[in-house]
C-alpha cells in the first residue's frame, strides 16, 4: 500500500507541475482547460476526465472533456442538482461509484456519448468555500476508485479552482462568476440604525496561500509540522492564560478548537496535500474551502458551530505557516466590518478606527456586540445569509438599516440613488443636534430627564454634544473583558477617575460587575451553563467572588473621593442580595476612611430590576434603595420566557403589549417615590419611550444614538393626552398598542 500512495504522489506531482506550466501559458481560457483535462485523463489512466463549471443560475456546463464527444462542450448543460454532478455539487463531497448508470440520481445525457463508461469519480472544485465547479474522472470498467487516488482529484480540483478563478473568464465565458462580482443586494436584521457606505473589511482575515505548488515536497511538510506544532503550543497557552488573545473568546470555544487541533484526520489529510505537491498553505487552503463549503450548506446550528471551530483552527494555523499569528491588520477608511459573528470585546477594538457600519452573517438584535455598536452610533445588519460567501475584502458596500440591506459591489445608479439620502441623514444630525441644549419637557411642563447609556470613555467624551443630563448607565464590564487577567484596584481606579473628569458636574451611575452570559471573562474560568443568561452572573457572581465585588468597590470609591458616587447593582434577585450587597459597600466606606482617605461627598446606592421576581418585591427594595432601574432587556426576556439571543423569538414579543406594559406600570407605581428609571434599549425608540412616559416613567437612559429622537418625541407630545391614551389603550382587550400609538402620533403630528 505505501509503494502505492508514493505512485500517487509522485504522479500527483507531476501532473501538478504540468499544471504550474499551463498556468504560466499565454494560451486562451478555452485551450489551457482543454490540455488540463488531457493531462488529467493521462496521469490518472482515466478514460475521459471532464470539467463543468458553475454557472451564474447554477446550472453545471461543461467546458471542457477528455473522452467524451467534443460537440457536447458548451452544448451540454445540467440543471442545478441534477445528475451525478449535480449530487457531488450538493454534497460538496467526493463521489466514487462502480456502477454509475445505475445510481438514482444518474442523468443520461446521449450528446455525451458517455454510454460505455461505468465507473465515475466527482470532486467538488472550489475557492474560498465557494463552488466553482465539479471535476470528473470515468473508466469503461467497473472499478473502486481507492482513498489515495480520490485525495489526488481533490487536490488537482484545488489547484484547478485557483487556476480558473485567477483567470479571466468574463470575455470568453460572460456567464461564470468564480468569484462574487456583480452588484447585488442581500438582506438580514437590522440591529442598530443608520446609513453609510464603504469599504469590506473582512473580520479576522483570513492568510491567502499565495504560492499552491511546491519545489520540496519534504520541506514543506516539515514546515507543516512545524506549524501544527506551534499551533497547539499557542493553544496551550491561552489555555493557561499564558497568551493573549483578540477579543472575548470563550473557554469553551477555545477548548473545542484545541481539541480539534489534536485530530490525527485532519492532520492525516494536511500532510497528505503536501505530499501531492501542494504548498503547506494550499494544503490548509484546500482544507480550509471544504469546511467552509459544508459549513454554508449545512442546516443544523451544531453543526455549523463545529465546522466553524473547524474552519477558525485552518485559519490560525495559516496564521503560524505566515508567522503573523495575531489579527491586526490595516483598518482602511470608511470600513464596512463584514463578520460571520463578532462578540462585544472584539467590536471594542475596533473603536478608534474609521469603522462606518458592521454586517454580520450571524448575530442577535440583544447582544452586547449590538448594544456597543448603538452606543457607538455605528449601523449594524445582522443575520445575512451567506454574507461571508458572497464578500471579496475591499468590495463596495452600501449599508442601509431602514431597509435591512446592504448593498455589495453597487453601480453608480444605486450610489446616486442614495446620494439624497444621505444628504438628508446629514441635515437631519445638524436639525435634532441642534435640540441638545434644549430642556426636555413636554408641550405641557411635564420634564423628563433623559440620560444616556455608556460603557466606553469615548462615550463620556461626547457627553456634552449628546444632550443628556448624565449617565444613568456605565457598564464596568468591558475593561475586564478586553484584560488576560484582572484589572488591579489602580487600573480601575484610573478608569472611574477619568469617567468622573469626562462627566463634569452630570451624574454617572456605575453598575458594578454584570459578567456571564454572552459578557466573557478571558480570566475567569467557570463552570459551562446550560443557560448562562439565568445562570451564574451579575451580582450572584459577584456575591459568590466577593473579593473581585471588592476590588471594583474599592476602585470607585477612590475615585470618587469627595464626590458624588452612584453606584447600582444589577439582576437583584431577591432583597437579601441587595442587604447583602449594600453591607459590602458600607464596610468599604468605612474602611476607606480608616486608611485616611475621603468618602464621597454623597453617596447614592441602587438596583436593577431585571428578574420578576424582584419586580414583585419593588415597594420592599425601594425602601432600601436610594434609586432603581428598570434593566428592560432581561427583565422582558425572563418576563416572556424568551432567550434574547435567540434568532427565532427576537421578533415574536413586544414591550409593547398590555402584559408588558401593566407590568412596568405595576413597577413604577409600587416603587412610590423612590426615584425610578428605565435603562435600556427600549428607553432610546421613540414610540417605546412614548408608552413608558405614558406609564408614569419620567427618568429614560438611553444609547446615545437614541437622545435626539426621544427628545424631538417629547417636545411635541402634551403629557396628559398621553397618558390617558395609554390609559384608554391598556383598558381595552386585544388591542394593537404598537399602531395605536402610531395613529395618535400622526394624528398629533408627532415624529417617531
Amino acid at each position: 500500500m505505501a509503494n502505492a500512495n508514493l505512485n500517487t504522489f509522485g504522479s500527483s506531482r507531476r501532473l501538478l507541475r504540468s499544471l504550474r506550466e499551463l498556468m504560466a501559458d499565454e494560451g486562451d481560457t478555452q485551450t489551457r482547460l482543454d490540455h488540463m483535462v488531457s493531462q488529467i485523463a493521462r496521469e490518472m489512466v482515466a478514460d475521459v476526465c471532464s470539467i463543468y463549471l458553475r454557472r451564474s443560475d447554477g446550472s453545471m456546463e461543461l467546458c471542457a472533456t477528455e473522452g467524451l464527444k467534443s460537440e457536447a462542450v458548451h452544448s451540454t448543460r445540467m440543471k442545478d442538482g441534477e445528475g451525478l454532478v449535480g449530487l457531488v455539487a450538493e454534497s460538496l463531497e467526493p463521489i466514487s461509484l462502480s456502477d454509475a448508470p445505475h445510481h438514482k440520481r444518474f442523468s443520461y445525457r446521449p450528446e455525451t456519448g458517455e454510454d460505455p463508461y461505468q465507473s465515475f469519480l466527482g470532486v467538488p472544485m472550489l475557492r474560498a468555500g465557494r463552488l466553482i465547479g465539479v471535476l470528473v474522472v470515468q473508466n469503461q470498467a467497473q472499478r473502486t476508485y481507492p482513498e489515495d487516488e480520490i485525495d489526488v482529484l481533490q487536490t488537482i480540483a484545488t489547484v484547478l479552482g485557483e487556476i480558473v478563478s485567477a483567470t479571466d473568464l468574463s470575455s470568453q465565458l460572460p456567464d461564470f462568476e468564480i468569484k462574487p462580482s456583480l452588484p447585488e443586494s442581500m438582506h438580514g436584521r437590522t440591529f442598530a440604525k443608520g446609513l453609510a457606505k464603504g469599504i469590506a473589511l473582512l473580520h479576522a482575515p483570513e492568510v491567502a496561500a499565495t504560492k499552491l505548488l511546491s519545489d520540496d515536497p519534504e520541506a514543506e511538510e516539515s514546515r507543516l509540522k512545524d506549524g501544527l506544532r506551534d499551533l497547539r503550543n499557542g493553544l496551550d497557552k491561552l489555555l493557561t492564560g499564558e497568551a493573549n488573545t483578540l477579543g472575548a473568546v470563550s473557554l469553551e470555544v477555545l477548548e473545542m478548537i484545541a481539541l480539534l487541533a489534536q485530530d490525527r484526520n485532519w492532520e492525516k489529510r494536511l500532510v497528505e496535500g503536501t505530499r501531492a505537491g501542494l504548498t503547506a498553505e494550499a494544503a490548509v487552503e484546500q482544507v480550509r474551502s471544504e469546511h467552509r463549503a459544508r459549513m454554508m450548506a449545512a442546516k443544523d446550528q451544531y453543526l455549523r458551530d463545529r465546522l466553524h471551530d473547524l474552519e477558525e483552527l485552518d485559519n490560525r494555523l495559516l496564521r503560524h505557516l505566515a508567522g503573523t499569528d495575531n489579527l491586526t491588520q490595516f483598518i482602511p477608511e470608511e470600513a464596512i466590518l463584514v463578520a460571520r459573528d463578532i462578540g462585544p470585546a472584539e467590536l471594542l477594538e475596533y473603536a478608534n478606527t474609521d469603522l462606518r457600519a458592521i454586517l454580520l452573517e450571524e448575530g442577535t438584535s440583544s447582544g452586547h456586540a449590538a448594544i456597543i455598536a448603538r452606543a457607538m452610533g455605528i449601523p449594524m445588519i445582522g443575520q445575512i445569509r451567506g454574507l461571508l460567501a458572497r464578500t471579496e475584502a475591499g468590495d463596495r458596500i452600501i449599508v442601509d438599516t431602514n431597509a435591512g440591506a446592504a448593498y455589495l459591489r453597487y453601480d453608480p445608479m444605486v450610489l446616486e440613488a442614495f446620494e439624497a439620502r444621505f444628504r438628508a441623514q446629514t441635515a437631519e444630525r445638524v436639525r435634532v443636534n441642534a435640540l441638545k441644549d434644549v430642556a426636555s419637557i413636554t408641550r405641557d411642563g411635564k420634564a423628563i430627564k433623559l440620560m444616556m447609556n455608556a460603557g466606553l470613555v469615548l462615550d463620556l467624551e461626547n457627553l456634552d454634544q449628546s444632550g443628556a443630563e448624565g449617565v444613568g448607565l456605565f457598564r464596568t464590564e468591558f475593561q475586564f473583558m478586553v484584560s488576560n487577567k484582572l484589572p488591579r484596584v489602580d487600573a480601575q481606579t484610573t478608569l472611574y477617575s477619568t469617567i468622573v473628569e469626562n462627566a463634569g458636574d452630570k451624574p454617572v451611575t456605575f453598575r458594578t460587575l454584570d459578567l456571564g452570559g454572552d459578557k466573557i471573562a478571558r480570566f475567569m474560568k467557570g463552570e459551562r451553563e446550560e443557560n448562562p443568561a439565568m445562570g451564574w452572573r451579575a451580582l450572584r457572581l459577584g456575591l459568590d467572588k466577593k473579593g473581585i465585588l471588592i476590588y471594583q468597590l474599592r476602585a470607585l470609591l477612590r475615585a470618587t473621593e469627595d464626590k458624588h458616587l452612584r453606584v447600582m447593582f444589577p439582576l437583584v434577585s431577591i432583597v437579601s442580595e441587595f442587604d447583602e450587597a449594600k453591607e459590602i459597600l458600607l464596610k468599604e466606606v468605612e474602611w476607606a476612611k480608616s486608611q485616611g482617605r475621603k468618602p464621597p461627598k454623597k453617596l447614592e446606592i441602587g438596583a436593577m430590576v431585571e428578574a420578576p421576581s424582584i419586580a414583585w418585591s419593588v415597594s420592599e427594595i425601594a425602601k432600601k434603595a436610594d434609586f432603581l432601574s428598570v434593566g428592560t432587556n432581561d427583565l422582558m426576556q425572563f418576563f416572556f420566557a424568551s432567550d434574547r439571543g435567540s434568532t427565532k423569538l427576537g421578533e415574536r414579543y413586544d414591550i409593547l403589549s398590555k402584559p408588558a406594559l401593566s407590568f412596568l406600570k405595576f413597577i413604577k407605581e409600587n416603587a412610590g417615590d423612590t426615584p425610578i428609571s428605565v435603562c435600556g434599549e427600549h428607553a432610546g425608540r421613540p414610540l417605546e419611550a412614548m408608552a413608558l412616559i405614558g406609564i408614569g416613567f419620567d427618568i429614560l437612559s438611553m444609547p446615545p444614538s437614541g437622545l435626539s429622537a426621544v427628545k424631538e418625541m417629547i417636545l411635541a407630545t402634551e403629557f396628559r393626552d398621553l397618558r390617558n391614551k395609554i390609559q384608554n389603550i391598556l383598558a381595552q382587550d386585544n388591542c394593537d398598542i404598537r399602531n395605536e400609538l402610531r395613529n395618535f402620533c400622526e394624528t398629533k403630528g408627532i415624529i417617531v
